[in-house]
């Protein structure tokens, strides 16, 4: 949940809040895309997709930051399954061109109901569902590192001493598209995540995930209140350098200064931006996915990017002593493992 909960909107209805995005390598010649929303699904959030919402996968293909290729989701109404759980019906459409920026226009590949592993005839697979949430962090001590670095003017270092993570046994709900690697293009891309409200007025997007804790750590300064992460939510990656590049940079200019790290924490700020802004998730398509201090190249389920990017912001070997658990990944779509259990009925529509 490395965005749980950073808007007024995403308070509001968890179920168009995305918390987590990842691109990695599936079965030979595929590449496969998931992201999460509703933060602690089936407990303080529902454990079912919004009717309204439209979920997407963009891809820009040509480094001109608008989305060439993107795979979009709808969800029918919820139902009761026999076993009590919520099932819903849904669609997966790819839309290139005109139809990828904007609407629900787009070619079907693929269609079922949640809770299962659908197959269409275009060997794609898609899950919806609930999940185990993989995302680890200390939230503890990031919520004293944040205090001491705003309230406080101080680097600390140390409030990373609680060595439990806050998403442990927490659940999440997931969509998981596996597709021909051919269906996005080939070689270097850019992508992100989306999730939009969509009825009878025209397409608004509410959420969207390119990289990991943008508004969490990098416009958390006070000053900013919610309204910058509204807006960064709001925002295409091709206006972000315009912005949000000064709070981001400033950000890291404040937090290395504290840190002493830098020698010149303006210089390194500049640098650091380059990778942090626009907020697009670089991949190679058909090669392993490793989000890591050297590099980004998609993001797979048990990367550690808490560390990472708090490694790259301070510029210090800097870790909340948490990691994904791997014991909840498996080898085989839909990659994720199986959800915690939990009372889903409790949870809201």
């Amino acid at each position: 949940m490395s965005h749980h909960f950073d808007t007024p909107t995403a308070k509001e209805d968890p179920r168009i809040n995305i918390c987590d995005f990842y691109l990695f390598r599936g079965r030979p010649g595929t590449t496969v895309m998931a992201l999460t929303v509703n933060p602690n699904a089936g407990v303080s959030a529902p454990d079912t997709f919004r009717e309204e919402g439209l979920y997407a996968f963009r891809f820009d293909t040509n480094r001109d930051l608008r989305e060439d290729v993107t795979f979009k989701l709808q969800f029918g109404a919820p139902a009761h399954a026999d076993s009590g759980e919520h099932i819903q019906t849904f669609t997966v459409r790819r839309a290139t061109g005109a139809d990828a920026l904007q609407g629900a226009a787009g070619e079907l590949i693929v269609s079922g109901g949640t809770g299962r592993v659908v197959k269409s005839d275009q060997d794609c697979l898609a899950y919806a569902g609930l999940a185990p949430d993989l995302f680890a962090a200390d939230g503890v001590g990031f919520g004293a590192f944040r205090k001491a670095l705003w309230t406080e003017n101080r680097f600390a270092p140390e409030a990373f001493q609680n060595g439990q993570n806050f998403f442990g046994g927490k659940n999440v709900t997931a969509i998981v598209l596996e597709v021909p690697s051919s269906l996005i293009g080939r070689g270097a891309v850019h992508a992100w995540a989306t999730a939009s409200l969509y009825g009878h007025a025209p397409e608004v997007q509410v959420s969207r995930w390119g990289l990991p804790m943008i508004t969490h750590m990098l416009l958390s300064d006070p000053s900013l209140h919610d309204d910058a992460a509204e807006k960064y939510n709001r925002a295409v990656p091709a206006n972000e350098v315009a912005l949000f590049s000064k709070p981001i940079r400033d950000f890291v200019e404040k937090v290395t200064a504290l840190a002493h790290s830098a020698a010149d924490p303006s210089a390194y700020a500049t640098q650091l931006l380059t990778r942090l802004c626009p907020a697009v998730l670089p991949y190679e398509l058909d090669t392993p996915a490793s989000f890591s201090f050297a590099a980004f190249n998609g993001r797979g389920l048990g990367d550690d990017v808490m560390d990472v990017i708090l490694t790259l912001v301070t510029n210090t070997a800097l870790g909340d002593a948490v990691a994904p658990d791997m014991r909840l990944v498996r080898p085989d779509f839909p990659y994720f493992g199986e959800p915690h259990p939990t009372a889903v009925s409790s949870a809201k529509q």
